[in-house]
Order: structure tokens, then sequence, then C-alpha cells
């Protein structure tokens, strides 16, 4: 390595040359995009503009309320490819948060269709796949979830930790979200299951099943997402966990503390997870906020505001768990840039980036295993190691893997091989759970010729 005087110390620093690297930190402020610049905003005032009830009433549900918020900012060929899309494709109907529509690039119609979070958020017909839109190992439930319900909404896969969908709803959906069976109002192509049991009795029955496995001491709060839930409910839902003496770590997961700021900074909101956090501290028990946030450019001033504002409520800890998406965060300098976005702006932890999973219509946004395990190497050396976020495939049947951590691969198929080191209650008495490999299955056009011939063959035969 070749070094030089630095002119003012006379200490040694990296030449020119040598200092080069693939990502350059630079530390970008935040910004709020003006709202005004969209016609249906343009007389909305920053006090209405900061209320979570304005917010939510103003939320884009249809192609007419988009027309009207947009005004002549789009092509018409815009609307006719978003309707072809719901027609023929969509798995979650359409819910967008003011707040977050204005995080896109809305300067003309094709920075719209390039704009990362449009990409996942508000997805059409013309970015999704024709030579294999789905893969043929697409499933509506892709994780299994509902067949470890231990009781309606209530997933027991790992065996410390469980999952509670206490809601089928959130304050906006995700073109991707791998609940797309449950979450959200049915579309033309999936017509959503429902949960049978009413919510209080679905939810006494999850505080009963914990009660009596002690064996349980982590419980993701999820949905939908908690931000839908009335406030006093949650909190009562939460705080009767955490007199169940098992219970360490309760996590509320809600993409809104991205999407819908404007509700965690609430009066209410903010005075109850003051009472949740000082029982917590009182009873030893660790409360986290998970949020989801893919690009960086949705991390804005009010969404620092408000993680900021849930931190001093007194809780562990606000999280991010992205997902991997291909024309949203798929190149290093995106995903770094998001991180840096988030731990040094909004003091939110990077913590996880998902694979997308494999639900019917994602493979244009699925990336091949190999290339999740390229994006980790490259992220690697440029945070701190805490905050540096693990890249994940959620493999069906054995849960989180980093993706590095696979048994085997077949580059040619893009089949990898993956092992488990717990049983799930499907598995109680079966002697093979821990030797039996399970598989997840790389997008097909990510393959050489000859694997995207076999699966052409296995299509054929099928």
């Amino acid at each position: 390595m070749t070094t030089a005087l630095h002119p003012d110390s006379g200490g040694p620093v990296l030449s020119e040359k040598t200092a080069r690297q693939p990502y350059v930190y630079r530390r970008r402020p935040l910004e709020e995009p003006d709202w005004r610049r969209i016609p249906g905003w343009r007389d909305v005032t920053q006090d209405d503009w900061e209320s979570a009830q304005w917010q939510r009433a103003h939320c884009v549900k249809n192609l007419r309320q988009l027309r009207q918020v947009m005004g002549d900012l789009l092509d018409e060929s815009f609307y006719a490819d978003l309707e072809r899309d719901h027609a023929e494709r969509a798995t979650m109907s359409m819910l967008l948060p003011p707040q977050m529509l204005n995080t896109m690039d809305t300067s003309s119609t094709d920075a719209f269709y390039a704009d990362p979070v449009r990409r996942y958020m508000l997805p059409v017909f013309s970015d999704r796949r024709t030579d294999w839109p789905s893969h043929p190992h697409a499933a509506r439930d892709s994780l299994h979830e509902a067949e470890m319900w231990a009781v309606e909404g209530l997933t027991h896969r790992y065996p410390t930790k469980v999952l509670a969908e206490i809601l089928p709803t959130c304050p906006q959906y995700c073109g991707h979200c791998t609940r797309m069976d449950l979450v959200g109002n049915s579309t033309p192509n999936v017509d959503k299951h429902k949960f049978t049991v009413k919510p209080p009795d679905r939810l006494g029955a999850m505080l009963d099943y914990l009660r009596r496995t002690p064996g349980v001491r982590d419980v993701v709060v999820s949905g939908g997402d908690v931000a839908n839930m009335p406030w006093p409910r949650l909190e009562s839902f939460v705080a009767s966990l955490m007199e169940i003496g098992n219970i360490r770590d309760i996590r509320l997961a809600s993409k809104a503390l991205m999407g819908l700021p404007q509700h965690w900074l609430q009066d209410d909101v903010r005075a109850g997870m003051e009472r949740l956090a000082a029982t917590a501290h009182e009873r030893g028990v660790q409360i986290a906020i998970h949020t989801h946030v893919n690009a960086a450019q949705s991390v804005t001033p009010l969404v620092a505001k408000a993680a900021r504002a849930m931190l001093d409520t007194g809780i562990r800890d606000v999280r991010n768990q992205g997902v991997l998406l291909r024309g949203v965060n798929d190149s290093p300098a995106a995903l770094l840039d998001l991180s840096f976005a988030l731990l040094d702006e909004a003091a939110i932890m990077p913590y996880y980036l998902y694979m997308c999973d494999m639900i019917p219509y994602s493979e244009h946004w699925r990336l091949a295993v190999w290339e999740a395990q390229e994006l980790q190497h490259a992220i690697m050396g440029y945070l701190p190691g805490f905050a540096t976020p693990r890249i994940v495939c959620d493999v069906p049947y054995v849960g989180k893997r980093w993706v590095h951590q696979l048994a085997d691969y077949d580059r040619e198929r893009g089949i990898s091989y993956w092992t488990k080191n717990y049983r799930t209650a499907l598995e109680a008495s079966d002697p093979d759970a821990l030797t039996r490999r399970y598989e997840y299955h790389d997008p097909i056009y990510t393959l050489p010729e000859r694997g995207r011939e076999w699966w052409r063959r296995q299509a054929q035969a099928a």
C-alpha cells in the first residue's frame, strides 16, 4: 500500500489512487418533499399534512383517486398499465398514504415508472415478467405460516419465538406482501382468506397459548400492521404479554413508521408507548419497533422524528427489516444509502434484508441467491458490524437463514438446499426433520439456458 504525508499533520494517509473505493460515504441531510407540487395537494397545509387523521382520510385507494391527486403529471398510458395489472396480476389492493406517494419522483411519467418506491408500492403490468410471471413453486402462503398456527393467527415456527398476526389490515399495501393470502382486500386475482374467530377471542386464545407454553420468550406482534389496531386494544394486548413471565422480547411490526409516521407522533400513541416502556423496564422485558423501509428516499424528516419519538419513550430499539427487490435496492450503493440514512439520520437500526418470498407474480422482484450473496459481500466493512444488515432467505418450512448458510446449490437449475437445527410443531415426531434438505428456488430468468430449458420441460410435463 502506498502512503503519503498529510500536508498539515505530517501523518500518513492513503494516496489518492489507493483511497478510491467502490462506495464513498457522504452524509446526506433528510428532506421532506414538497407535497404541494402534486396537483391534488396544492392547498394542503402543514398542519393537515402532519395529521394522521388527514393522511388516513386521503389515502389513494383506486385508479380514480390516483388520477384526481396526480392531475396531469402522468401520461394516460401509465393509468392503462396500472389498470391492466390490477385486473390480471395484482395480489394486493391499492392503498397509498399521501406520505408515501409524496416520496416518489413525479417529475415525469418516465421518472415515475423508474422510481424505486413506485416499483413495489404501485406495480404496473409492464413491470412483471411475461416469460415466468410466477415461479412454478410459488404459493399464496409461501412460508406455510397458517399450517403452523398454534391458534388462529399465532404462528409457532421457531422453538422460542412466535408470530402474532393480530389483524389483517395495514395503512398501506406493498405489492410484494408475503402475507398476500390474508392481508388486505381481495383483488380480481386473489380471494383473500379471512380470520374466522372474532378479534377479542382470537387475541385471548393467543395469550392463553403463551401462558401455557413456557418455552416461548419472544413475540412478534404483527398482522397486517399494528398501527391499524386502535391504540387501547394494542396497548392492552402488549401489557398482557408482559404479564407472562417467560415473555422477554416483544417486537411491534409497523411499516407505518415509514409510510404513516404521523400515526406514531400522535399524543395518545406516544403516551401509551411511554406506559408500556415503563412497565417493560420494571419487568425486564425488551420492546422494540420493527419497520419496513426499502429505499433511502423513504427516510424523511417526519420518519426520523417518529422514530426518535418512539426511542424517547424508553423502548429498546427501532429496527428496519427491508426486502431485497430488483429495481428497488438491488445494488450495493442503494443498500448502503438506505442503511446510512436509517442509522445516521433517523436512529433506525439496519437489521435484516429479506429475499422476496416465492409468492405469485413476484418474479420481477426476486433475486437469485448468488446475487444476494454478492450484495452481502459488497456492503461489508462500510457500516459498524452491529448495524450491517444481514441478508436472509426465509426458506419454506425452515425459517430465516443467512444467504451463505445454504447446504448445497444447483446454480444451473437455481435450486438451493437448506437444513435446519430445530423442529417446528409440524415436525415434533419427524426423525428426519434435522437432516432433510429444504429447497428455495431462484427466478428462472436468472438461470443459464440449460437451466431455463430444464424448467420449460418440467412445465410441459406437469
